[in-house]
């Protein structure tokens, strides 16, 4: 599975955060939220940034569709 890649945030002066991915707007977080996602971006910001906006699962559904649990 690849790392996620082409995430950016920008923190505004009212405190709300937009998240882009390659130049779209991916997400916008106000209040306690962004807090929490500011807190928290510190680590690996890329990964962090793709499960704030529920990018993060690409690649990994055709893995999914072929286990015996999903097979009809």
């Amino acid at each position: 599975m690849g790392t996620a890649e082409g995430f950016t945030y920008v923190e505004r002066p009212d405190g709300t955060v937009v998240i882009t991915h390659h130049g779209r707007a991916a997400g916008t977080l106000r209040g306690g939220r962004a807090a929490e996602f500011l807190a928290e971006v510190d680590g690996d910001p890329q990964l962090v940034m793709a499960r704030w906006t529920g990018n993060y699962r690409r690649g990994n559904e055709r893995t999914a569709r072929q286990h015996p649990r999903n097979r009809g």
